[in-house]
């Protein structure tokens, strides 16, 4: 079975709210991040993972634990956060005070992990885990997550700002079904709550046909759908004198 990579960042934490840099911090899940965590269990429920590897840090490991996929969980140190060094706690709004046009995507972290450091821990993860099949459970970070998303499908770091992961989200790193060798990145930032708020339209979940809803608009409007056999071209007319290019 080909490899797929799905990838968790780890529920909400009181940092991750601040909009604080999480490195090395070993801080723990609040109890909403704890609950993302059970919801995601859920949607994962019934899928069989080849294998499950979680970075070190409680956050992930307790996502990982609530998800239900820590009976089997494999630590690996390269699927820690980025070393943010002197910035560690510190916010980007912050940083960017003293150095207006920071970009730790381009700059890093002063006595933390370069943007090459942090890419060749993400390349080296890589070539460990195309030696596996099947799926493959992987529970990570956010700023780290960006960055192993842009290795997958061959782009620079500082491309990095373009991916955004929400807390407790699952994306799913895997290859092009028509072109096996072609790595894709087939799902991004899915069932994250937060991403989900920050959408100019509702959570989509509206599984109704077109004609499905347009009927019921038009009957919560007041008009009546016709016999579509009773009008020509196709053009259905209500009683109200509405058409279908009307609604």
């Amino acid at each position: 079975m080909a490899l797929h990579l799905y990838l968790v960042r780890h529920g909400e934490t009181t940092w991750s709210l601040t909009h604080q840099h999480t490195g090395r911090t070993d801080i723990a899940l609040t109890e909403h991040g704890e609950e993302e965590a059970r919801q995601l269990g859920k949607r994962l429920r019934g899928t069989t993972f080849a294998q499950v590897f979680s970075s070190p840090s409680r956050r992930a490991r307790r996502t990982c634990a609530l998800a239900g996929l820590d009976r089997s969980v494999a630590i690996e140190p390269d699927l820690a956060e980025w070393n943010y060094g002197d910035y560690e706690g510190a916010r980007t709004v912050d940083i960017r005070k003293d150095h207006p046009d920071w970009n730790i995507f381009r700059d890093g972290c002063p006595g933390g992990e370069s943007p090459g450091q942090v890419s060749d821990r993400a390349d080296r993860l890589i070539a460990q885990l195309q030696k596996l099949d099947g799926k493959v459970a992987l529970f990570s970070h956010g700023q780290f997550g960006c960055v192993l998303a842009a290795r997958w499908i061959g782009l620079p770091v500082i491309d990095g700002p373009h991916f955004v992961l929400g807390t407790a989200s699952l994306s799913v790193l895997g290859y092009d079904p028509d072109h096996p060798g072609v790595p894709v990145i087939a799902l991004w930032n899915a069932f994250s709550h937060e991403m989900l708020a920050l959408l100019p339209h509702p959570a989509l979940g509206d599984v109704r046909t077109m004609k499905e809803r347009a009927i019921q608009r038009w009957e919560t409007d007041g008009g009546e759908i016709a016999d579509e056999r009773s009008q020509p071209n196709g053009v259905h007319q209500t009683k109200v004198g509405r058409s279908a290019a009307d609604a």
